[in-house]
């Protein structure tokens, strides 16, 4: 068995085309469920701080609630920049976060 792993959510929590943002001490991870699979990034977007979990998902691409900056929740990347750069038009990518799924559990690696 794999070590360094932690449950997180059930699959039932966490519907196709449904997110979830889940806490592990200091750190906030967002799932996303992209037809069956789960991925973990960051729950925060790298703009200027919004609140992922607030925002929109098509597919694979999370909407930021915010300045409408866009991202793969299935590598992280960014996909579209901020529709206002409010002086920092630079964004990175997300820190993507390892996901397996035993039985019913999803488990983020830690």
């Amino acid at each position: 068995m794999e070590t360094g792993y932690v449950n997180v959510a059930v699959k039932s929590d966490i519907g196709v085309g449904k997110m979830k943002k889940v806490t592990l001490g200091e750190l906030v991870v967002l799932i996303a469920n992209v037809e069956g699979n789960y991925y973990a990034v960051d729950t925060m977007c790298t703009h200027f701080g919004g609140d992922l979990s607030e925002g929109v998902l098509e597919g694979n691409i999370i909407t930021c609630p915010n300045h409408r900056a866009k991202f793969d929740v299935t590598t992280g990347k960014v996909v579209s920049p901020p529709a206002e750069s409010l002086g920092r038009p630079d964004i990175e990518d997300l820190t993507t976060y390892s996901v397996k799924v035993e039985n019913q559990y999803i488990m983020l690696k830690v």
